[in-house]
């Protein structure tokens, strides 16, 4: 079996079957070629994905960049052991302000005003709100296209500009340490204990698709939950489980969470 199917038919049926298509076409032509293959933005599965295609085909190294450190979405770079070069990452930053004092301007609606052009999300990185402006990280050749065409996001007229990669803010998570008791390890227990919510309207989230299990969909609300993984709410930031400390004494699993607001 060729690495290509290998890793294919591992992620085959899964959410992370066409970034694996995408990626092992990469990987294959940078190792065709002996240089190396620029990839989108991927968001941390893609990003585990592509780990796993490099380490499948021999000489082949895999690095990321997001435009700034500690960038959640980040292209890929996969670079033949006989390349001697330092591939360029093609990373833009276009920087959108706006002069009304009391526009709330939400990562949603500076992504869906984007998206609404046409835009494909995987063109897009991170992006950075502050009062009053947006930083939006994205592929170099795309700069122009967002220069010209973003005028308005939600309520807000937006004035684009290119901005400078120096000027992104180091990621920076503030973390509240959550210490629960849950009855088990499903996926809308540990939902409801760290997002501070029900289990019926845990459990009715998972079936509007909003809550993930390390970036891919959570697709029952009894999905099981294990020490180290990451759950993402839509609206409501990431949970990670750092500790499983078993049962107490009325039959209850002891967790501790760290919410990442």
């Amino acid at each position: 079996m060729s690495n290509r199917e290998k890793i294919l038919r591992f992620y085959r049926g899964s959410e992370g079957e066409e970034t694996a298509v995408k990626l092992v076409d990469a990987a294959e032509k940078a190792m065709k070629n002996q240089k190396f293959r620029l990839t989108a933005f991927l968001d941390p599965f893609g990003q585990e994905i592509a780990e796993v295609v490099a380490a499948n085909f021999e000489g082949l190294a895999v690095s990321f960049n997001g435009g700034y450190a500690g960038a959640e979405r980040q292209r890929a770079v996969f670079q033949h052991e006989d390349f001697r070069g330092t591939p360029s990452w093609e990373i833009a930053v276009v920087e959108a302000v706006w002069k009304d004092a009391f526009a709330h301007i939400s990562h949603r609606d500076v992504l869906g005003a984007i998206m609404g052009l046409g835009v494909e999300r995987e063109i897009i990185g991170d992006i950075q709100i502050q009062q009053g402006a947006a930083r939006i990280v994205t592929v170099e050749n795309m700069a122009d296209f967002l220069l010209t065409n973003c005028v308005q996001f939600g309520a807000a007229h937006v004035t684009c500009s290119l901005g400078e990669l120096s000027a992104l803010l180091p990621r920076e998570e503030r973390c509240k340490e959550i210490r629960a008791t849950v009855a088990s390890l499903r996926a809308d227990s540990i939902a409801a204990a760290g997002f501070g919510m029900s289990r019926s309207r845990a459990a009715a989230d998972i079936a509007a698709e909003k809550l993930k299990l390390n970036w891919q969909s959570v697709k029952s609300a009894s999905q099981a939950v294990k020490e180290g993984d990451v759950l993402s709410m839509r609206g409501r930031g990431r949970l990670e489980v750092k500790e499983i400390r078993g049962q107490t004494k009325k039959g209850r699993i002891s967790v501790l969470l760290h919410r990442y607001l």
